[in-house]
């Protein structure tokens, strides 16, 4: 292989890994969020008991049916019996066949048929709405782990910034120290600056690692596949516009999957209630049956009646009503009531609990995205003031008016201000996702953002 070649199989090796990382897909929110609602076991898992519960539900509407049996049996006899054609003992071998078809139907039980069917309904319900919950606490929890990248992204660049600029002074102060300008101390206060600076961005780093991976594992993604998020620009202008918390509760208390959940399983306790009473009432019924048979020891004329015959000639039915009145069952009955009375109260418990745990949740939301906005802006303030004073100490330092000590100090005081600014900025972000998850929004960050061009 020449040379010649091989410069143009190294330089399509490039192309090709150029395309291919262009071509890398970037995850947006929404893209995270339905991924994990296909390919998460745990809702895959709660999709499964729906599906249970919604055969439940089938099966308990067919109960309401009457049942069907058939039955069919064939016996040989051998030995000594006695033949009614001919008035006396014989050895005889002998076989017949019976048919039969049998129902039975409930006509009354104190309704616990169709109060059953009633429960399963709520019941499926419940566990539906229970699966929306799960959909739920997955699609905040990924909104998080997104979120958390994005804010560690920023204070990795945040860090490569200090990094850079460190890299330039140190530069810089070697240039006055030689010219004699500054004291080599001041060199050794700078590098040991920029040092520090640098293990500050290795640890921003492996927080971004842990991040992606934090959210790989949330969506059951291997922590060795390619992966990677969109990086959008945020921007927020202007005063939060936030419906007071209590018009959000008001909206969310009709929505929200765990609330309608724990609502239908009160109404399932009801019916349990009722199904539970209905066993103090007397069970009308009704049994029928048909059926026909065939014997070879039935004959005419000396020969056997035919099947054929046999199966028109044999044929009968019956009707049967019963009642069966329950009367002492060693209180079992009473029990149940009582028992199902306990379970009543205590659902009627947990559906208070989950509203008020929703109010407090909605309240904390709403108090810390306004407390969110005001550290941003805050932290805004600050920012803009120690850059400043940075930009200002930075030149009278580069004039030695200022010790290395002090410039290091300001520029630690600006570092640290602009890691107040990015936390601030995506903890009020994630809180105003919030409330918007509980007035029913999808989780988007279109609303507050402009996708960086890649």
């Amino acid at each position: 292989m020449n040379i010649r070649t091989s410069v143009l199989i190294g330089a399509l090796a490039l192309v090709l890994f150029a395309i291919n990382v262009t071509a890398q897909k970037l995850w947006t929110l929404e893209e995270c969020i339905n991924y994990a609602y296909e390919n998460n076991l745990s809702i895959k898992q709660s999709v499964l008991s729906v599906n249970a519960a919604n055969h439940d539900l089938i099966q308990s509407k067919y109960d309401l049916a009457p049942s069907l049996n058939g039955n069919m049996s064939h016996s040989f006899y051998w030995g000594r019996s006695y033949v009614e054609s001919a008035g006396r003992y014989t050895n005889t071998n002998a076989q017949e066949s019976y048919f039969t078809l049998n129902t039975q139907v409930t006509l009354f039980n104190g309704r616990q048929l169709v109060n059953n069917v009633r429960q399963k309904q709520f019941d499926y319900l419940a566990e539906k709405y229970n699966s929306d919950k799960i959909r739920n606490d997955m699609s905040l929890n990924v909104a998080a782990a997104y979120l958390q990248i994005l804010f560690n992204l920023e204070l990795m660049n945040n860090a490569q910034r200090q990094v850079d600029i460190s890299a330039e002074q140190v530069e810089r102060t070697k240039k006055q120290v030689e010219a004699g300008a500054l004291a080599r101390g001041s060199l050794y206060d700078i590098e040991a600056q920029a040092a520090s600076d640098e293990a500050t961005l290795v640890s921003t780093k492996n927080n971004v690692l842990l991040s992606y991976l934090d959210l790989k594992q949330l969506l059951d993604i291997e922590a060795n596949k390619e992966f990677d998020i969109d990086k959008p620009n945020f921007d927020i202008v202007g005063n939060p516009t936030l419906l007071p918390s209590d018009m959000i509760y008001n909206k969310s208390v009709l929505i929200m999957p765990e609330i309608k959940s724990a609502e239908y399983m009160v109404e399932s306790a009801k019916k349990g209630l009722s199904l539970t009473k209905g066993q103090r009432s007397p069970r009308l019924y009704a049994t029928g049956s048909y059926g026909t048979n065939f014997s070879d020891l039935k004959m005419a004329d000396g020969e056997v009646i035919d099947f054929g015959d046999q199966f028109k000639e044999n044929r009968n039915g019956t009707i049967f009503f019963g009642l069966s009145i329950p009367i002492f069952h060693g209180y079992q009955v009473s029990t149940n009531i009582k028992k199902s009375e306990i379970y009543l109260e205590s659902v009627n418990l947990t559906l208070e609990s989950e509203k008020l745990r929703l109010r407090k949740n909605i309240e904390s939301a709403y108090s810390d995205a306004l407390a969110a906005y005001q550290k941003y802006l805050s932290n805004q303030e600050s920012v803009e003031a120690f850059t400043e004073s940075f930009k200002y100490t930075e030149e009278k330092f580069n004039v030695g008016m200022v010790n290395s000590t002090d410039y290091n100090v300001v520029k630690i005081q600006l570092a640290n201000a602009e890691s107040d600014l990015a936390s601030s900025k995506f903890d009020y972000i994630f809180k105003i996702k919030i409330l918007d998850f509980y007035l029913g929004k999808s989780l988007t960050l279109d609303d507050i953002a402009n996708v960086q061009q890649n």
